[in-house]
């Protein structure tokens, strides 16, 4: 996987919005999930319901946010109709707040957002509108916020990814999927840096590693680490802590066997060796025939199909994340 070495295409780094954990009513505490991947088709929206409908099932008030701008689908796996209100109208600003666009989704404790429709270009926003968008989710009245992401690196969508408490990459056991969230984890892990505020003296560097073919010679984490501290000592020692920091989770999506289920322990080694950070592996999904039957009836899983195998490993893997 290491071979496949693109160039994220980013716009100038910013620095994120800050996303600290907010105290809600009750004594509740918001978080926000987020689901990518690197690729279409690998089952982001799948997980993403699927994860809001568990929690909402635990009595956890939930909403799940549709941010695949380009092609948005969260309310079909939620068997819910294209509402009229949707994302396009807070990013046109017809509304000003976001909570103008939530939908009840008919499942207790569960709310939804549709992605952005009609909207040409939409799913490359600009930076205000962005920067808008992370700081309203954080508003919204919820336990838990689970965001379904578009698929590739664009700017957004590793923005969304990265802004979130709990970042998950959704994959497939196919070489195209492995190769796809490889370049996804990498665009992510150097856009992490790259906006890092501790990291300003020495984001020259960071920039110019982001270039395969970069002229100081960098190409892994040990050479950037090699010249950040050929810079600055105090800046190598800030580098490795924004890089601790940096845990994305690992979803295997459509486990047949053992070995497909090793795929993601394989995943977790490379990212070690290449990126050295620790890539929590929080489960798999089981194959099932359950999950086109329901997309067929416009149903969703949990609710079609509640004792099927694939059911079962969703709420392994809910659970896993919540003690973690």
């Amino acid at each position: 996987m290491a071979n496949q070495d693109s160039r994220p295409i980013f716009p100038p780094p910013f620095t994120l919005p800050s996303a600290p954990i907010a105290s809600t009513p009750a004594g509740r505490v918001k978080q926000v999930w987020a689901v990518g991947g690197g690729k279409g088709g690998v089952g982001k929206s799948l997980l993403a319901s699927s994860l809001a409908i568990s929690l909402a099932r635990r009595n956890f008030k939930t909403v799940a946010i549709d941010l695949d701008l380009g092609g948005a689908n969260l309310h079909t796996t939620l068997g819910v109709d294209l509402p009229r209100h949707t994302l396009s109208d807070f990013l046109s600003r017809h509304d000003h707040s976001l909570k103008n666009s939530l939908v009840n989704t008919g499942i207790p404790n569960l709310e939804m957002i549709s992605g952005a429709k009609d909207s040409i270009g939409v799913a490359n926003l600009p930076m205000d509108q962005q920067t808008r968008l992370l700081q309203e989710l954080r508003t919204l009245d919820a336990d838990y916020v689970v965001l379904d992401l578009g698929a590739g690196t664009g700017a957004s969508t590793i923005d969304f990814f990265l802004s979130a408490d709990v970042g998950m990459v959704a994959i497939l056991p196919e070489p195209t999927s492995i190769e796809n969230a490889y370049r996804f984890i990498k665009s992510a892990y150097y856009r992490k840096l790259a906006t890092s505020s501790h990291l300003e003296p020495v984001a020259a560097i960071i920039q110019t590693a982001l270039d395969p073919n970069n002229s100081l010679g960098i190409r892994s984490p040990s050479d950037l680490f090699r010249e950040v501290n050929r810079a600055s000592q105090e800046a190598g020692v800030r580098l490795k802590e924004v890089i601790d920091r940096f845990q994305p989770r690992l979803v295997m999506n459509q486990a047949r066997t053992q070995t497909d289920i090793d795929v993601g322990f394989s995943v977790k080694s490379v990212c070690r060796k290449y990126f050295g950070i620790d890539l929590d592996y929080v489960g798999y999904l089981d194959y099932d025939s359950a999950v086109w039957q329901s997309v067929r009836r416009k149903r969703p899983v949990m609710l079609e199909f509640p004792n099927s195998r694939l059911v079962t490993s969703i709420e392994r893997v809910t659970e896993s994340l919540l003690k973690k």
